[in-house]
């Protein structure tokens, strides 16, 4: 069983992630001219990652999920 600990830190994780590749997806479709221009495949690319790099700073601590 996950303790209450564990499942502090990994809510607070997912929702920073989760804010974390709607703003990369904001700001790649926002440097596009038109929507026809955006390359869909480098947008889920670039916020996928993002959102793997998100969880993965998050090991480092959140302050969110501290006590």
């Amino acid at each position: 069983m996950m303790s209450t600990k564990a499942k502090k830190w990994i809510k607070a994780a997912g929702i920073r992630a989760i804010r974390t590749v709607a703003q990369t997806a904001v700001a790649t479709i926002g440097v596009s001219a038109v929507m026809q221009d955006v390359n869909w495949a480098m947008l889920g690319s670039a916020s996928l990652l993002a959102g793997i790099l998100s969880v993965l700073t998050s090991i480092a601590g959140l302050p969110e999920a501290e006590d």
